[in-house]
C-alpha cells in the first residue's frame, strides 16, 4: 500500500474519531492530532483538522440543538475568547509542553477530588454555575485549545460538578466548542496551518467525520445517563494521562 493511501485511511479514522468526539462519545477526539502526526508536522495537523471540527460542529449543534444551558454559554464564551487571544500572543512564547502538562494536572486533580469525595460517601450537591469560576476556567480553555489544542480538562473541571442534565450537557458542549472552534480559524490562517491544500483535503475528509458525529449521537443517547458521566470521566483520565506521556517522552 502506497503511502498516499496509508494517509488517506489513517486521515479518514482521525476525521471519523472526531466526529464520534462531537455526536457525544467523550473526548476520543484526543486521538486524532497524533494519528494524522505520523504524517505531517503536528502543527499542520491542527490546521487540517479545524475546519473538519467545524463541519462536526454545525451537526452537532444541530443534534442537540434544543438542551442547552444559556448561563454556562453566558460566562464561559467571553472568558474563552480572552483565553484564546492570549494563545494567539503568547504561542510564540510558551512552550506546548508548559500546556500540556498543566492540562493534565488539571484533570488529574479533578478526578482526585471526584475520588475523594465518593470514598467519603458524603451527599455533594450540585455546584451551581458561577461567574468567578466560570470567567477562570473558560480562559484557561480557550488557551489549552489554541496552544495544545486541550481544552477539554479544563472545561470538565467547571462543568461536571454541575451535574447537568445529559443533553443539556451534550449541547452546551457542542455550541461552546463549535464557537472555540470559529475563534480559532482567523489565527491558524495567519500562521500558516490552514492553506488552501488543507481545506481541500479537509473538504474530502468531512464526510467521515459527519459519519462519526451520527455514530456518537446514537450511542451517546443510547448510554444511560450515569453511564455517560462515567465514561466521561475515564475518557477524562486517559486524556490526562496520554498528555503527561507526551510530557515526558519529549
Amino acid at each position: 500500500m502506497g503511502e498516499a493511501a496509508q494517509f488517506w485511511i489513517v486521515a479518514g479514522v482521525a476525521a471519523y474519531l472526531m466526529g464520534l468526539s462531537k455526536g457525544g462519545v467523550p473526548m476520543i477526539a484526543i486521538l486524532s492530532v497524533p494519528l494524522m502526526s505520523l504524517f505531517m508536522d503536528p502543527a499542520l495537523a491542527a490546521g487540517l483538522l479545524l475546519p473538519i471540527y467545524i463541519v462536526a460542529d454545525v451537526y452537532a449543534v444541530w443534534l442537540f440543538r434544543r438542551d442547552f444551558s444559556v448561563r454556562n454559554l453566558q460566562i464561559l464564551l467571553p472568558a474563552a475568547v480572552v483565553g484564546i487571544a492570549v494563545g494567539f500572543s503568547t504561542v510564540t512564547i510558551v512552550p506546548v509542553w508548559t500546556m500540556k502538562l498543566l492540562v493534565a494536572v488539571i484533570g488529574f486533580y479533578y478526578l482526585f477530588n471526584a475520588l475523594r469525595k465518593r470514598l467519603s460517601r458524603a451527599e455533594i450537591p450540585p455546584r451551581p454555575a458561577d461567574v468567578p469560576r466560570g470567567l477562570f476556567w473558560g480562559a484557561l480553555t480557550g488557551l489549552t485549545s489554541y496552544i495544545a489544542h486541550a481544552g477539554g480538562p479544563p472545561y470538565q473541571s467547571y462543568v461536571l460538578p454541575q451535574r447537568l442534565p445529559k443533553l443539556t450537557y451534550l449541547g452546551t458542549n457542542a455550541i461552546f466548542f463549535s464557537a472555540v472552534n470559529l475563534i480559532k480559524v482567523p489565527p491558524f490562517i495567519l500562521a500558516g496551518q490552514i492553506t488552501w491544500d488543507s481545506a481541500g483535503q479537509a473538504a474530502w475528509l468531512a464526510p467521515a467525520a459527519l459519519a462519526g458525529a451520527w455514530s456518537g449521537s446514537k450511542i451517546a443517547r443510547w448510554l444511560p445517563e450515569k453511564a455517560f458521566f462515567a465514561l466521561v470521566e475515564i475518557a477524562l483520565a486517559v486524556v490526562s494521562l496520554r498528555l503527561l506521556w507526551e510530557v515526558l517522552a519529549r
